[in-house]
């Protein structure tokens, strides 16, 4: 199942809420079917952008006068599933492709494709859980490459789609990834089958470990010869380390879209919960989820201000 994995950042916790004067939020509250006193448990996953979608959902639901208790950076995504489906969470922010593992179907292709994998797990989960997907975000967190922005530009890269002919003329490209990206049929594997092309093993790198931030940083310094780099589509050091994410129009990955996920319950509850957070992660695009998250891993902020400085300018 796929979490992101940490980024080492500093998680230290600010003020940060959005400040709306309590009788605005007990009369907003009323007028729309909720109590104000009627609390709401929203949690997330172990890693940066987890904690970061945990605080939006958190914020854009008390700026509706919803209570909410936290229990963000709860673990392991099969702890935050469990907890959802026990009622100890209400609602978290989970990613579409994961549903592929939830019901033990990783063979189906839905899942290598957006708006199927969110109507697949939209419909299992309800059907068989009562848990209710919301609108996913844009931004696909999945496995991908990323090659130095000065390459991409000068042999004319945005996707992979190019790849196969740039290394058959010879190319500037080198790899760094670690050992399971390059050895598992899901990864590097899938993406050679898929546009052609084949990575002997001097254009590999391979370092021990899954740390993107360190695959990243060799693409950057060009260690070794390495222009190219192992990521995941969001991470949030790609744009500072000056790297383009080669897109990936075929599909050769599963799609990893980050969405609301919640108790049916809940929705019932909060009529409104759609309205809130639909648009909330509508604007939440590729290279919008880079920089928020840059500005956790890269600049040190707290999840919870970042959550607080993006919140507040979305419209009502």
């Amino acid at each position: 199942m796929r979490q992101r994995p940490s980024e080492g950042v500093r998680l230290t916790r600010r003020a940060g809420l959005l400040a709306v004067p309590a009788l605005a939020l007990a009369g907003r509250a009323r007028a729309q079917g909720t109590t104000p006193g009627q609390a709401v448990t929203v949690g997330s996953k172990l890693d940066t952008e987890g904690a970061l979608l945990g605080e939006m959902i958190a914020q854009r639901l008390e700026a509706e006068g919803v209570t909410v208790n936290r229990k963000l950076q709860l673990g392991p995504t099969r702890i935050v599933r469990q907890a959802l489906l026990a009622g100890e969470l209400d609602l978290y922010p989970e990613y579409t492709g994961n549903g592929a593992f939830f019901f033990q179907m990783e063979s189906d292709p839905a899942w290598h494709d957006p708006a199927a994998a969110a109507e697949k797990v939209r419909a299992l989960d309800l059907e068989r859980n009562k848990l209710v997907w919301l609108r996913p975000a844009a931004a696909n967190n999945t496995w991908a490459i990323a090659l130095r922005q000065d390459v991409a530009k000068q042999a004319g890269l945005t996707s992979l789609e190019g790849l196969a002919g740039h290394i058959a003329k010879g190319g500037a490209f080198k790899l760094a990834a670690s050992a399971e990206f390059v050895e598992s049929p899901a990864a590097l594997p899938a993406f050679q089958k898929t546009y052609g092309f084949t990575l002997p093993p001097d254009r590999l790198l391979v370092l021990a470990g899954g740390d993107t931030a360190v695959t990243m940083r060799a693409a950057a310094e060009k260690l070794n010869g390495v222009n190219a780099a192992m990521v995941y589509g969001t991470d949030g050091a790609i744009q500072a380390l000056d790297l383009v994410v080669l897109t990936d129009p075929k599909g050769a990955q599963v799609v990893y879209q980050p969405a609301p996920v919640a108790r049916a319950a809940v929705v019932e509850q909060l009529p409104k919960l759609r309205d809130w957070l639909d648009p909330l992660f509508a604007s939440l695009s590729l290279e919008v989820l880079q920089k928020l998250n840059a500005r956790i891993v890269v600049d040190g902020e707290a999840p919870r201000a970042v959550a607080a400085a993006y919140v507040k300018d979305l419209p009502r």
